[in-house]
Parts: C-alpha cells; sequence; structure tokens
C-alpha cells in the first residue's frame, strides 16, 4: 500500500542542518531533499557523505560561520553535539528562526507512516539496517533512517513510497523519546553515556518512557536473554494496549532461537516460530547479528511482513560499513573494521572473529577509545575485552563532543588491558600505526580498526603499507 507524498513541515521547507555530514543528520537531510524540500547546511570537514548529500541536491558548506545560513531559510536542524556557541546557531537566534533538535524532524518525517523504531545499547544499527533491507526486497518500498551506511555514502536513508518507516531509535540523548512508534524494538539495556546518565535507574526510566510512546495496539520486541531488557519487560508488562514480542535463546521467548550454526563469515539461524520451525541465513558473522536478525524478524512481522518471505529476504542484507566491514587483504593479512566503542560490542565482534577466523590466525587490534566519560567509566572493561585478541595497539581517546578530563587517558583501557593478560602498547601518533602494524602483522592475520571515531580512517592506510 503506497502512501501520498507526505508534506514537510514549514521549518523543514528550507532548513539548515549544522552538522549535516553526521550519521543521523545526513539521513534526514536525504530524506528532506527526495520529498522536495531544498537543504543546506555545513560541517567541520568535507567527506564522501557529505558529496553524497550535493549529488542529492543539498548545499553543503565546509566550516561553521553565520554567513552560511541562507536569507530566506526556514529553520535550523541541530543535534546535541552542536555547542550553544556556534556561529550558525547564534546566527539562527538572532533572526528568530526555529531551532529542531534533529528527533523532532525525524518524528515530523514519521507521521503519516508506520513506523518502527529500533533502540537498545547495542544493535540498532545492524537490526534498522536489516529490516530495511529485507522489506525493501520484499518490495514493501519503505522510508528508512539508519545511523550508518549500507553500502556506500549516503546510502543511510531513503524516502521510500510504502507506509511503514524503520529508523533508528537513540536512546543517548533521550531523543528516542519523541517518537511515537507502532513497533519498538529493545535489543538490551546497559549503562552507557555516561554524560546523560548518572545510573541504571535512569536508564530504565529513559527506555520505560520510549516504551510507553508506542501507539495503542502496537508491539514491543524485546529481548529475552539479556539482563536489562529482561528487567525493562517487568516493568512495562501488564500495560494495557501493548502487545510483547520475547526474542532470544532462552526457553520461554516468543521467537526462540533454537540453533546458531557459523558458516564462515555467515551464520545459519534457526527460530520456533508458533511452534514451527523457520531456518534463515544471517550474511554476517556473530551470535550477537544472529540475534539481530531475529529482532529484525519478530519487528518486520508485527508490521505485516510474511514470516518466511521476510526470513529469506534477511539474507539480502551483506552488512553495514564499520560493522566487521571487510576493508581489504593485503600481504595474507585482512583489515576489517568495527564500530565497537562500548566493552560488550568490543567483545561480540571480537568473539565473531575469533569465530570465523582459521585456527592458527592471530586477530591484532588497533583501539581507539571514544570519549572521555566513557573511557572514565569503563575503561576497565575494555581493557579486559581486549584480552581477547592477540595484540592490541591503544590510540589515544577521541574526544567527539567532550572537553578532556582530567587524568582520563587510554593508559586506564592499557593498564586494565594487560592486568587481564592482554599484549596492549600505547600508540599517541595516529599517523605512525600503519607501520607499526605492518611490523607486527603476518599471513593470515586478521587486523580489527576498533572504536567510533577516526580510527576508521586507517584500514586503507594500513593496507597499502602492508601491500607497499
Amino acid at each position: 500500500m503506497s502512501q501520498s507524498s507526505p508534506s514537510v513541515p514549514p521549518a523543514l521547507e528550507r532548513p539548515h542542518f549544522i552538522g549535516i555530514g553526521g550519521a543521523g543528520m545526513s539521513g534526514i537531510a536525504k530524506i528532506l531533499a527526495q520529498r522536495g524540500a531544498r537543504v543546506a547546511g555545513s560541517d567541520a570537514k568535507d567527506s564522501p557523505v557529505a558529496q553524497a548529500l550535493r549529488e542529492a541536491g543539498a548545499t553543503v558548506h565546509i566550516g561553521h560561520d553565520g554567513a552560511h545560513l541562507a536569507a530566506d531559510a526556514s529553520g535550523v536542524v541541530v543535534s546535541s553535539a552542536i555547542r550553544p556557541d556556534n556561529p550558525e546557531l547564534a546566527a539562527a537566534r538572532e533572526r528568530g528562526l526555529p531551532v529542531v533538535h534533529r528527533s523532532a524532524a525525524l518524528a515530523a518525517l514519521m507521521e503519516g507512516t508506520r513506523p518502527v523504531a529500533v533502540a537498545g545499547t547495542h544493535g540498532k544499527t545492524t537490526t534498522t539496517s536489516m529490516l530495511a533491507v529485507a522489506l525493501t526486497a520484499l518490495g514493501l518500498e519503505p522510508s528508512y533512517a539508519i545511523g550508518g551506511d549500507l553500502d556506500g555514502p549516503g546510502s543511510n536513508a531513503r524516502h521510500g513510497s510504502g507506509r511503514i518507516f524503520v529508523a533508528e531509535a537513540d536512546e543517548s540523548d533521550r531523543s528516542f523519546h519523541a517518537y511515537s512508534p507502532e513497533v519498538a524494538v529493545v535489543l538490551n539495556v546497559e549503562l552507557d553515556h555516561h554524560a546523560n546518565y548518572a545510573s541504571m535507574d535512569e536508564i530504565f526510566e529513559s527506555f520505560e518512557t520510549f516504551v510507553g510512546k508506542v501507539r495503542d495496539g502496537g508491539t514491543l520486541v524485546v529481548s529475552a536473554d539479556q539482563p536489562g531488557a529482561v528487567e525493562l519487560t517487568s516493568r512495562v508488562r501488564g500495560r494495557e494496549g501493548l502487545r510483547i514480542v520475547t526474542v532470544g535463546e532462552s526457553e520461554g521467548a516468543d521467537v526462540r532461537i533454537t540453533r546458531i550454526t557459523p558458516r564462515g563469515l555467515t551464520s545459519e539461524v534457526t527460530v520456533l516460530l508458533e511452534g514451527r520451525p523457520l531456518t534463515f541465513t544471517v550474511s554476517v558473522p556473530g551470535r550477537h547479528y544472529a540475534h539481530d536478525a531475529v529482532a529484525a524478524l519478530a519487528a518486520g512481522i508485527a508490521a505485516g511482513a510474511p514470516p518466511r518471505n521476510l526470513a529469506s529476504a534477511l539474507a539480502t542484507y551483506t552488512g553495514v560499513r564499520r560493522r566487521l566491514q571487510l576493508k581489504g587483504e593485503a600481504s595474507g593479512v585482512q583489515v576489517i573494521d568495527s564500530y565497537a566503542h562500548h566493552p560488550t560490542e568490543m567483545a561480540a565482534d571480537l568473539e565473531a572473529i575469533r569465530g570465523a577466523a582459521a585456527a592458527d590466525a592471530r586477530v591484532l587490534v588497533v583501539f581507539q577509545p571514544h570519549l572521555f566519560s566513557r573511557t572514565r567509566e569503563l575503561g576497565a572493561e575494555m581493557g579486559a575485552a581486549l584480552a581477547l585478541a592477540d595484540a592490541s595497539v591503544v590510540l589515544d581517546v577521541y574526544p567527539a563532543r567532550e572537553d578532556p578530563i582530567p587524568g582520563v587517558t587510554s593508559e586506564l583501557i592499557i593498564e586494565a588491558a594487560r592486568a587481564a593478560g592482554a599484549d596492549a602498547t600505547a600508540e599517541h601518533d595516529k599517523d605512525a600505526v600503519p607501520e607499526v602494524v605492518a611490523g607486527m602483522a603476518k599471513p593470515g592475520d586478521l587486523v580489527l580498526t576498533m572504536g567510533a571515531g577516526d580510527v576508521t580512517d586507517l584500514g586503507p592506510r594500513i593496507l597499502a603499507r602492508l601491500a607497499g
């Protein structure tokens, strides 16, 4: 069933995005451009994403300057990463323009659709991508907004003619409270984003608020295995008008995983669905990705997709950029890029690679910690996760939106890694890493560039040095 072209809110008819190249911002900008809005924005540096937005019709400035704000701009879109003293934001306020948070802009785009919102401390991007790709393969023409690119710059969003809108729902700044989904997915609930949450109680309250926004008669798809998700389920169970579907390996799961069989860089998964077995292929390795696929399956079924057709369509998903993405091979060494930056994600990706690698292969990690606050709170756990690698090179903390915290450095992680028996060394010069890795790696080894910052840039440079 197709929908008429959704209207664009007045403030978003000629929007200016501050930080338009960001994962979440670029997707919203792309959908607005596809709906006919005249989109402009700025970013700190040029990038393939910025170029993709230009090709979609957007005007993209490099650098932040109040003069970039067009005279007829209808409003400004910001994320939580934009500081109050940003010159473009200041210019917008002086002119009295509406300032719209990224989450409010995405919520406006979902008006008039059947939203599926995917939340959780880990796995959001992968699960959202799996569902978007599978629904597209079924010809349902979904719209989607994802926090990562599927196959190339700018492929993180699309305005489709169908009624379903699949969106990644970000809990980091509570922005997922803006959405009213028909189907909500909660993959897991853990403490993260320490600048915004002081305790697990605050995290649970935030996720409860998100679940409370599910439309009357809607569905919550939630993990039956992960302790935080199980606790959340107990807190929201019994809410009138909410259908709960649990997924996982636990005996009582509504969609129960009975077998996960690794097959190199893929997996074969069998679930019990209404008492009948259903087997399908997941085209990425690792147990956690199998769980993400089953959550996507349950969410798609809740949105009305035929179960067996959807299961087959999930095999068309081949990965998201930066989610165990093979960057290439040189001199017998494979280089893989991982976005993992929380200890749980790090351990899961390392276990997945270990399971897919040859028995005699070594796993070498170049890890860049992300955020000072996260390093302060979880540095010891990050170090313990690195013990799953054969050797690690740890870079300085990538600050992103944060100012330094006295005493918080990557040494916290290195000390914890060594205490756990890991071979971990510091490298303060990012440019020196390709040479360092070339001196470590041997044919058959796998190298992971790991972290949410700009460590991803090192993959091609490591490959070039290995090849040279």
